[in-house]
């Protein structure tokens, strides 16, 4: 029997997989720090799943990205709307 609170969460190799992506996609140097998170939200008007996306560049710069979709189903479309403005 599943559990009302189990979950279905990304891999590690999933995670790494994306990490590699978006770091080539925005031509990350070594130095950013990239960090991605899986949001449950549970507001009116609010994706059930989101995928946040955090760059931390050297020079104290930070930049969103926020995706409507859980990390399992972000695909490299998803990818491709990603940008460094």
């Amino acid at each position: 029997m599943v559990g009302m609170f189990e979950r279905k969460n990304a891999s590690p190799e999933v995670i790494r997989d994306l990490k590699n992506k978006i770091t080539k996609k925005l031509n990350l140097p070594e130095s950013t720090i990239l960090s991605i998170a899986e949001l449950h939200c549970h507001e009116p008007n609010c994706p059930p799943k989101e995928t946040v996306i955090t760059t931390r560049s050297i020079d104290g710069s930070v930049k969103n990205w926020r995706l409507a979709k859980s990390i399992n189903e972000i695909g490299i479309e998803d990818l491709e709307k990603l940008n460094q403005s």
